[in-house]
């Protein structure tokens, strides 16, 4: 069978969240799958550099159209090109919400594969004021609501997300499955003595004691609630000298956070480092103290996660699906709540049996999370033609 894949996420030049998710699945998906035939599709009016897959059974089509031309007329207006029909695709996997032209869903002959699109999660709908106007008028166009009637089956990637699809989107549960992600081998405790963990400190300057944020700087990640809560320990002396260390590249509406950073009195000991490659965030989380990501929502986390898995102790949010994903393996804290974060970020610092235990809960969760075992549902959801 040939399965047609959309791979316009792989085109970021700083692959993060969703772009890392569907590299990884489908890295592990061509390599457990020599049976079926994979069709790659992107768009690009420039060239520009795609990700390479070593597996032989993928061919990539790439459109030459520039994007809001085939986005807003072409897929918009007119429903083409068929992407199904340009792959000669009987199965067709959508691994994140964006526009598309597909063949008319109620004439597709019998015997067919299933079309699956993956939503990662619903934030634009749950929390508008998070999202900057181009991005809200983006979502408003594409028209979710819409859009998942063309599909067989919705993948969630969390079972927060799906209560969220079937909710907002109106879909019936049987409609939506739950397939978690994978965590990359990469995440792991370093030995002491690796090269690598004394390079990266050099790198970035890290001080020998820190707290770690690491995400896109946007309003959900309550950024602006950590350096908050990190400049009130400070205050009261309860931290000793620990720096607060922020990673990840700017997104949407951060000014705030900035601003947030301006007023600290501590702020000589924050330090925003900007994008971190991937090959550099194992290290940083190794040498990290403490890792913190209050967040106001998420499909799922793949930051605590990958913490869990270098052995830090980890303070998430119970809000979302970041209860089901750390489990009692973090400290989960009220977002809304500065008082809830400053009480977890004094405690996991001080309380040396509270971080043994979070280390030992963390490394067995994060171990529970398999690419291998995600690319088999995927590729059993894409194959049942019944």
């Amino acid at each position: 069978m040939k399965i047609g894949i959309d791979i316009r996420t792989l085109m970021d030049e700083r692959p993060s969240g969703v772009s890392l998710h569907n590299f990884n699945l489908l890295q592990e998906l061509f390599k457990i799958d020599a049976d079926n035939k994979y069709r790659l599709y992107y768009n690009s009016f420039k060239d520009v550099k795609m990700p390479e897959f070593a597996e032989g059974n993928s061919l990539t089509v790439r459109g030459r159209y520039p994007n809001k031309v085939l986005n807003y007329i072409l897929f918009k207006i007119f429903s083409w090109p068929k992407i199904d029909i340009k792959l000669e695709a009987k199965a067709f996997l959508m691994p994140h919400i964006n526009f598309i032209g597909l063949s008319d869903f109620k004439k597709r002959p019998a015997g067919q594969g299933k079309r699956v699109l993956v939503i990662h999660d619903l934030s634009f709908m749950r929390y508008k004021e998070f999202f900057s106007w181009r991005k809200r008028i983006w979502h408003y166009f594409i028209n979710v609501k819409e859009l998942v009637k063309n599909f067989d089956v919705i993948a969630a990637v969390s079972e927060s997300t799906k209560r969220d699809i079937m909710e907002l989107c109106e879909v019936p549960g049987e409609k939506v499955k739950v397939i978690y992600p994978g965590l990359e081998r990469e995440y792991r405790v370093l030995p002491k003595a690796d090269v690598g963990l004394e390079k990266i400190k050099e790198k970035y300057a890290l001080p020998e004691k820190f707290i770690l944020f690491l995400g896109t700087l946007e309003p959900r990640k309550n950024i602006e609630g950590i350096i908050r809560a990190y400049d009130a320990l400070r205050k009261r002396g309860e931290i000793g000298e620990y720096q607060l260390i922020i990673a990840g590249g700017i997104g949407w509406k951060a000014k705030g956070i900035f601003k947030e950073y301006k007023r600290a009195e501590f702020k000589k000991d924050i330090s925003f480092l900007g994008y971190v490659p991937e090959g550099d965030k194992v290290y940083l989380y190794n040498l990290a103290s403490l890792f913190v990501f209050p967040s106001f929502y998420e499909g799922i986390g793949f930051p605590p996660l990958e913490a869990m898995a270098c052995g830090v102790p980890v303070i998430t949010s119970f809000c979302s699906s970041l209860p089901e994903i750390a489990g009692d393996a973090g400290l989960l804290v009220d977002p809304y709540n500065s008082s809830d974060l400053v009480e977890a970020i004094k405690n996991a610092l001080n309380n040396q049996g509270l971080r043994e235990e979070l280390i030992e809960k963390g490394l067995k969760k994060a171990a529970g999370f398999s690419w291998e075992i995600a690319a088999k549902r995927y590729l059993e959801v894409l194959t049942k033609n019944s």
